[in-house]
């Protein structure tokens, strides 16, 4: 018995079990695979993009701090430090040790969910079995989650869903198939090479697919081509999106091998690519899958709210990757361009009711199976917006359990949606236009100081309740933007610090400080070395804090309650057995990860 299941353990399925296990809930993940992450595991090795990644094409991208906050902030930056040399292994350990830490958590990996029981317009139980260990699991649970991307979950639970492709006619939407049809995004499987000193030679097997110069016209592959070297694979070997991508996934994995081959064959010994010395070092034998099931929910996003940037009071999260179109037919669609993408202008908003279920009342979705049209579902798809939907609605499923409220219910409490998206805040997520009030925030009734200040980045800026820049120049529509550095930054001379002034003593019992990260630039795990060129990968990002003190203000003098020496996280949170009662705080800042000056994006003091 569980308060919240959640099945999937890809990008989406992590963010929500540990945002609903952070916020109280008793969790159990449930996960198919012998490790997490999905796309983004070692078994596909796709990385994870957003929001930010494609910033490097905008030529406003510096002023838009895009990249997703929150848990897939704090994923990313500890396996930018922990992880330099690259290891595809080392990024699972770290979601797995991520897992391990909570305690409200209880993980089921090789573990698949079989059935679910629904009775009354609520599923009741779910039945999930481990055959590594002959294990069948009978589980109950208050909130369910499907964060599987094919829909396990809902499908068994019998909820509605689409699949394929809807005519322009249906939403209206411009970007759309004249016709309807069955067919989806394909699947890829991705492969690594290694470069020696020496010809390596290859020979591929008969069963591979031969490929000429013409018929990869629309794909680059030579050693140097597009933006990825020979050491990563293609993401256009792409292929099973005119058939079932859940039912045939087999005939679809052993398609993509005889692809895979025949185009290596074809770079080694097809021509001159520059090859010569390179060996194949991984090939994956997962499917990484686009699309197939996408729920339906009690909205769905259309192609108008991506480009036109809906503003939805129920928002959860935020996206900004292309519209991002493939052929059904991958390399078969020879003569037309591997994908099509439609920049999408603003950011825009992911509502919780789009993760909710039509029918079945207890029943939540996260991940590339949202409550979607085929060409909305197109730029959401992507897996730091999937993670950022996680987190979304784990933490929604939590405060579901915690005040004995449906997830069809929350959507209608105003009150409790206000609950909602602050808790969000809190823990480091964007909302487009929502500010952090914090009504129970010491910091807002403090007097601020600091040891100096640059112009439009005074103390005062920590208690403004956004932490991120986002004009109206690219990052949010003009009418959403929230204008302003939204951080505290001294003069380049440090030690530094702020300070909190109380008329009258108040009793503290934790303090929450965000750190700048430098969330303008693209960072995620990629093992592409054009993706790896335009990162700061492998040390902590330059901006962020890394040596800073918390001391308050007692008769005897100033006491350091807390003393950190080596961070490198954005969000930061500190509490103590026993509150202490004092009329001033102090954040001294000693050393940071590169810049001269001190950075603080906000501050917390609660009770």
């Amino acid at each position: 018995m569980c308060d919240v299941l959640v099945a999937g353990g890809g990008m989406a399925g992590v963010s929500a079990a540990i945002a609903a296990a952070r916020s109280g809930a008793r969790v159990i993940l449930i996960q198919d695979r012998p490790v997490l992450g999905g796309n983004a595991s070692s078994e596909v090795r796709m990385h994870a993009v957003g929001a930010d990644g494609v910033l490097g094409k905008r030529s406003r991208a510096m002023a838009v701090e895009a990249r997703e906050g929150g848990l897939i902030e704090e994923i990313r930056l500890e396996a930018c430090v922990t992880n330099p040399q690259l290891s595809p292994s080392v990024f699972d350990l770290i979601l797995y040790d991520k897992c391990r830490q909570e305690p409200n958590l209880t993980l089921l990996l090789n573990t698949s969910v079989t059935d679910a029981k629904v009775d009354g317009g609520l599923i009741r139980q779910v039945t999930a079995e481990r055959p590594s260990t002959g294990h069948r699991f009978e589980i109950g649970g208050t909130i369910f989650l499907d964060c599987t991307g094919d829909g396990v979950l809902g499908f068994e639970a019998g909820a509605e869903f689409r699949h394929g492709r809807e005519a322009a006619s249906e939403f209206g939407e411009t970007l759309a198939v004249a016709e309807a049809d069955g067919k989806t995004l394909g699947s890829t499987l991705l492969f690594m090479a290694r470069k020696h000193d020496r010809p390596m030679p290859f020979r591929a097997p008969a069963w591979s697919r031969p490929f000429t110069e013409a018929d990869l016209k629309w794909r680059p592959h030579a050693s140097a081509g597009f933006d990825l070297g020979l050491e990563y694979g293609y993401w256009w070997i792409e292929w099973g999106g005119e058939l079932d991508t859940i039912r045939d996934n087999e005939i679809i994995r052993d398609g993509l091998m005889e692809i895979l081959l025949g185009v290596w064959d074809h770079i080694k010994n097809g021509g001159e690519h520059g090859a010569s010395h390179w060996a194949l070092d991984w090939c994956g034998f997962l499917p990484g899958k686009r699309e197939s099931r996408r729920f339906v929910g009690l909205v769905t996003l259309t192609e108008k709210d991506i480009l036109g940037s809906t503003a939805w009071e129920d928002a959860i999260g935020y996206g900004g990757w292309p519209i991002d179109t493939h052929p059904p037919g991958g390399v078969d669609a020879v003569d037309e361009p591997p994908c099509e993408q439609t920049d999408v202008p603003f950011l825009y908003d992911i509502p919780l009711r789009a993760c909710v279920a039509k029918e079945i009342k207890n029943l939540l979705f996260a991940g590339r199976n949202i409550s979607a049209s085929h060409i909305a579902f197109a730029s959401t798809r992507v897996m730091a917006t999937c993670s950022v939907i996680g987190q979304g609605v784990g933490t929604a499923a939590a405060l579901c359990v915690r005040h004995g409220l449906t997830p069809h219910q929350l959507v209608e409490d105003r009150h409790r949606l206000g609950d909602l998206q602050q808790a969000l805040l809190s823990d480091d997520c964007f909302l487009i236009g929502v500010r952090h009030e914090g009504t129970a925030d010491h910091a807002r009734t403090a007097s601020i100081t600091a040891s100096s200040a640059q112009p439009g980045a005074g103390p005062e800026e920590v208690i403004s309740g956004i932490t991120r820049c986002v004009d109206g120049q690219g990052g949010v529509a003009p009418d959403r933007a929230t204008v302003g550095f939204h951080r505290w930054i001294s003069q380049p001379e440090l030690p530094a610090w702020l300070a909190f002034e109380w008329p009258h003593p108040v009793s503290i019992g934790s303090v929450q400080i965000t750190f700048d990260t430098g969330l303008h630039r693209l960072l995620t795990f990629s093992l592409a070395r054009g993706v790896n060129e335009r990162m700061h990968w492998g040390r902590p990002a330059p901006e962020t804090v890394k040596s800073y003190e918390i001391a308050v203000k007692t008769a005897a003098g100033w006491r350091t309650l807390v003393s950190e020496d080596d961070n490198y996280q954005r969000l930061r949170r500190h509490r103590w057995e026993e509150p202490v009662t004092t009329p001033s705080l102090r954040i001294s800042v000693s050393e940071t990860q590169g810049v001269p000056q001190a950075r603080i994006l906000e501050v917390r003091i609660l009770s």
